[in-house]
């Protein structure tokens, strides 16, 4: 049986570059090779496009070298249907003759191991539509709602979905009236605050602030990553609570639930990816899938039940496909929506093992995703046979429709 061609997309321009190379190898490490032909595609973090057997190996990618032996830098055919992966094929001899376009590789379906901006905020996917190729993540809408904190609150507001007050502020605001902004915040939030860029993962830019003055300072440090900010509402002693979605349409699950292990006031990139270094310990699965964790999250039957059935609503309302992850705030009874990762670290995998699918088997559902939400797209109609052409006439003042 012939091997379907797996693209792997990792890198990009994006804060969280690295932990998305990690994802991607442990998920190339996965990969069924008897079902998959697996193609690397490294975004650099100046946005080009590679790819070669040597971006498998971390040792490389730490010292990457795009010149190196058996990497190809590549540009996408976007013509619907192609798949194709470009290159540049230089003629050498004394006559040269020019350069001339290759095929490097051809992608039958495309993986997405990519978080933040430029790769998990519905670019690329944008993109891989326009390419005509199926692709394993939440499509446009869902992964451009779903990496803006601001605009995700608000979709959550509008379905009735709980989340923690906030107030929401760009760098043209602050740099016009900075004690204005502040005021805001103080006068709709109380203290502790937690200070975010709206568009940006794994910690990066998170300030924990109980004062005026480190609120300020937060807020330059969230306005250095994104021009806007989100101010949110602290909530002492919470309990964490994250739940994994899988699936397409109607056809969706919800995993066990997961309890992140707090010893400080939240949890750093550092802490998140770091933390097995730092001890001394060893790492496994790059920090992501070994971070300390209690599964199943210790909260009773009754709150998982809630919490895995308003994870599948959320999923169904931002018209979700793939594998997500989603964050929760726990305070007493209530259950309030953090965010949802719509290319969560690890691709949640070892949320699913503990319900018998295992990475390998996770990673062949999401491949099956990506080709039922393809046919599904293209059941559409993207003609429309209209007279407009040949009843139009253009003008200096304008378009103007033919009178009839």
């Amino acid at each position: 049986m012939e091997k379907l061609r797996l693209a792997v997309f990792f890198g990009s321009r994006a804060c969280e570059h690295d932990v998305s190379i990690v994802t991607a190898l442990q998920c190339m490490d996965a990969v069924d090779t008897t079902q998959y032909e697996v193609i690397p595609v490294y975004i650099g973090r100046d946005g080009a496009w590679y790819t070669g057997e040597p971006l498998r190996r971390l040792q490389f990618l730490r010292d990457f070298k795009p010149d190196a032996p058996g990497v190809a830098r590549v540009y996408p055919d976007v013509t619907p249907g192609s798949g194709a992966l470009l290159t540049i094929a230089r003629k050498k001899g004394l006559l040269g003759g020019g350069d001339t376009l290759a095929v490097a590789a051809r992608v039958d379906v495309a993986l997405l191991a990519l978080h933040g901006l430029n790769g998990e905020d519905g670019t690329l996917q944008g993109l891989l539509e326009m390419m005509n190729v199926p692709y394993t993540s939440s499509g446009v809408v869902g992964s451009a709602v779903g990496m803006d904190k601001i605009a995700m609150r608000m979709l959550f507001q509008g379905c009735g979905f709980r989340v923690l007050e906030y107030v929401w502020l760009t760098r043209d605001e602050w740099e016009r009236d900075p004690q204005a902004v502040r005021a805001k915040a103080e006068d709709t939030l109380p203290y502790p605050l937690f200070v975010k860029p709206a568009n940006l993962g794994s910690s990066i830019g998170i300030s924990r602030v109980e004062t005026g003055e480190a609120l300020e300072e937060a807020i330059q440090v969230a306005l250095s990553y994104d021009r806007r900010v989100i101010v949110e509402r602290g909530v002492k002693d919470p309990v964490e609570v994250n739940c994994s979605v899988l699936g397409f349409g109607e056809d969706i699950a919800a995993s066990v639930c997961e309890m992140p292990v707090r010893w400080e006031e939240f949890l750093t990139f550092d802490e998140k990816y770091l933390r097995g270094e730092k001890s001394g310990g060893a790492k496994q699965a790059g920090g992501m899938a070994s971070l300390a964790r209690r599964i199943p999250a210790p909260i009773g039957a009754e709150k998982t039940k809630r919490v895995q059935e308003l994870s599948r609503e959320i999923f169904r309302s931002l018209d979700c496909k793939g594998v997500v992850r989603i964050d929760y705030l726990l305070e007493g009874e209530d259950i309030y929506v953090g965010e949802i990762n719509t290319i969560p670290g690890s691709l949640a995998f070892y949320l699913w093992e503990p319900l018998g699918l295992s990475y390998p088997k996770l990673i062949d559902k999401l491949v099956e995703l990506a080709f039922t939400a393809h046919a599904e797209k293209n059941r559409a109609v993207f003609a429309y046979d209209s007279s407009i052409l040949t009843s139009v006439s253009l003008g200096a003042k304008g378009t103007k429709g033919a009178k009839r």
